[in-house]
């Protein structure tokens, strides 16, 4: 069997490195068109390309490196792609960017074969797909027949609409060598082809150089992303990213540098011009212990017609520079348009694993330095990959401010093709319409006795009028989906049946039937044998309740900090959360708060809950999340605190003191209820501190 680029065989036939890292090692620690390019950027890329391979194949040595590993397509039958989530997160492998590389799965099966044997094996029959010297990885043909006046862009479809009638899908690999693996694909569907798929990879497990159309999605969602998603058409590009953690605190990386479509209106000078915007990508991940992630994630659009941004300075500028300010008008003051965010995964194992995701994303600073962010969003989700052996379900949910996907310099904001690179919210309004609201989505699956699979999703996106603050009025309604997709198997093929119903923001109804048929081989799931292991059950689920003593504080005026400042009052204070251990004494959760602060509604989420056990009786804590302040219509910003536990005062119940610090809740200001500012102060912005003492009933 070959081992993609996991063995070093060259390194190793010249006596620099004495074995190969092997391929089954499980991990320590879970870890419409074709741009032109000019001839002289191909000559600073074939400069750098060599430097690249040169400094790899210098320190490969030290490292005992793989080589580069293929990807796994981001569009694929929900019955495989399901079970490919559900490894991960068995193995306790949090998922912070797509496309996901094969090592990682294949790195992650031994420890997810401990709890589900049968889906082990389905999982590792598929990625054999991957182990030869070439191989069509994924080749799927969907038809399709649809109804209705909507002509709304299907969600993660790379710009697809849901009148589209047919869709084709390929892509397949040969690796030359165990350093080199050249990558060809496509996808089509009515009116566009862009060549998603196609790339050359090289490099190593710490280094691996992908050059061509590859998609990105920054996130741990799995249904939507803020910053890059496959909303949009695959933009070409250059990447440099690693799928084998760094160190001990598990550090992986990624940064790209993509060439967007043509965009016109876009500002220079006191005039508009037109081209090809750049777009340059930076994430930073740590996961520190087995099943937790936070990640740090950027974009910026720059360049673009008499703008320039062709040279490799304009792209470090980019990448590096970290300011995107509102000035007074509320216009901005950067010349690029920067969007942010804070992600974390966490995994609880135990007789019903989950997974719970957080995203807190802007597309301005805000305030003073440059950690704040404005102009949010806060996304939520929850997965269950195993509910009553034979189920699964999810459920994401999105909360946006105004101001997403438009700039004052790009009016179109990050776009390719006509389609927002992020949350697929973004093609479901008016064009240029920077209105706030929320998105849901609930998915349910069921692993039929044999082996077929059923999957069920709901999608609602309400766009909240009352975030057009020029009281122009919007014919908004709110958009529902209703999706089912049954996937069985002949002749060791998948077969999908796909049915959606639903109607669109502008209240068009549509309906689409249809049918799609994988030509690469994949075998029907085996029956699902589950582990009763108790050495998994080691998640304290936990509910509080009790009261809290704070106070709110808002700024009105600047430069003086005048403020209208409320007495310390007290409420009630309720939570619920998980958590577990990651070693003898120190344990990790998520908690949602739920509080009553100045005779309005606070929700918290506590995206880093730690707490350290003293002994026994005695705990401290620390904590980190994102505050969601009703102020007519929502504000966010980050919190922090710290706190004390007495523990067990009775069996299962613990005693919880927390200092609580909420800092720049912040949203635009434009209500006629808005509290009367300076012109320099665009947005409301809202402190809260106070105590809470609660008692804890854990399970």
């Amino acid at each position: 069997m070959r081992r993609y680029a996991f063995n070093c065989k060259w390194l190793r036939n010249h006596g620099l490195i004495e074995s190969a890292h092997n391929f089954y090692t499980p991990l320590s620690r879970p870890s419409t068109r074709r741009s032109n390019l000019k001839a002289h950027s191909i000559s600073k890329l074939v400069q750098c390309m060599r430097m690249f391979i040169g400094i790899c194949v210098f320190i490969a040595p030290l490292a005992h490196a793989r080589g580069p590993s293929p990807y796994l397509p981001l569009d694929i039958s929900p019955s495989i792609e399901r079970q490919i989530e559900r490894v991960l997160i068995l193995a306790g492998k949090p998922v912070m960017r797509r496309p996901i590389a094969a090592a990682v799965v294949l790195d992650a099966l031994p420890r997810a074969c401990e709890r589900d044997v049968a889906l082990c094996e389905n999982v590792r029959r598929y990625l054999q797909r991957y182990m030869g010297k070439y191989a069509v990885t994924h080749a799927r043909a969907e038809g399709a027949i649809a109804s209705g006046d909507s002509n709304a862009t299907l969600p993660n479809q790379h710009g697809e609409s849901v009148d589209s009638t047919w869709r084709l899908v390929a892509s397949g690999y040969f690796q030359p060598n165990d350093h080199v693996i050249v990558n060809a694909g496509g996808i089509a569907y009515d009116g566009n082809f862009t060549a998603t798929g196609s790339f050359l990879s090289m490099g190593f497990d710490f280094a691996q150089l992908d050059i061509g159309f590859r998609d990105h999605w920054w996130g741990p969602m799995s249904d939507s992303s803020m910053l890059v998603s496959t909303q949009a058409p695959t933009m070409p590009s250059v990447t440099l990213s690693n799928y084998a953690p760094i160190s001990p605190l598990g550090l992986s990386y990624e940064v790209f540098a993509a060439e967007m479509s043509r965009q016109t209106d876009i500002a220079f000078q006191g005039t508009t011009t037109a081209g090809r915007p750049r777009l340059a990508g930076l994430q930073l991940v740590m996961e520190p212990v087995t099943g937790y992630a936070v990640a740090l994630n950027r974009i910026t659009q720059y360049g673009g017609g008499a703008r320039g941004g062709r040279g490799f300075s304009d792209f470090f500028d980019a990448l590096f520079t970290s300011s995107n300010e509102q000035d007074a008008s509320g216009q901005g003051s950067s010349d690029v348009n920067r969007i942010a965010s804070l992600s974390s995964s966490i995994l609880f194992p135990g007789p019903v694993p989950f997974g719970v995701r957080v995203e807190y994303a802007g597309e301005d600073n805000t305030y003073e330095g440059k950690y704040r962010l404005g102009q949010t969003d806060l996304s939520l989700g929850i997965d269950f990959p195993m509910l009553w052996r034979d189920f699964d379900a999810s459920y994401e949910l999105s909360e946006f401010q105004n101001g997403w996907y438009v700039h004052h310099i790009y009016p179109d904001g990050p776009r390719n093709e006509g389609a927002a690179l992020g949350h697929w919210f973004g093609d479901n309004r008016l064009p240029r319409d920077a209105i706030g609201g929320r998105s849901h989505q609930l998915r349910v699956g069921w692993q039929l006795p044999r082996g077929d699979y059923a999957q069920a999703s709901y999608r609602n996106l309400d766009l909240d009028p009352r975030w057009d603050f020029s009281n122009g009025g919007r014919p908004y309604r709110t958009m529902q989906v209703l999706g089912i997709n049954y996937v069985t198997h002949w002749n060791g093929h998948a077969i999908d049946a796909q049915l959606e119903i639903g109607e669109d923001v502008f209240g068009e109804s549509f309906a689409r039937l249809g049918a799609a048929f994988d030509f690469a081989p994949s075998d029907a799931p085996s029956s699902r044998v589950q582990s009763e292991d108790s050495a998994y059950s080691g998640t304290d689920l936990f509910i509080d309740a009790g009261l809290q003593y704070s106070r709110a504080s808002e700024i009105l005026w600047l430069p003086s900090n005048k403020r209208d400042t409320t007495a310390y009052e007290a409420n009630y204070h309720f939570g619920v959360g998980a958590r577990r251990a990651v070693s003898e004494r120190n344990d990790l959760g998520v908690r949602l708060e739920l509080d009553q602060i100045a005779d309005r509604s606070l929700i918290s989420v506590r995206a880093l809950d730690y707490r350290f056990r003293l002994n026994r009786k005695l705990a401290v804590g620390a904590f980190l999340g994102v505050g969601r302040y009703d102020l007519t219509l929502d504000g966010h910003g980050y919190y922090f605190g710290a706190g004390l536990q007495y523990r067990d005062v009775l069996p299962g119940w613990d005693v919880g003191l927390d200092y609580r610090r909420y800092d720049k809740l912040n949203r635009d200001r434009g209500l006629a209820s808005d509290p009367e500012s300076n012109p320099g102060l665009p947005r409301r912005y809202v402190d809260v501190d106070g105590l809470s003492l609660y008692m804890s009933k854990r399970w």
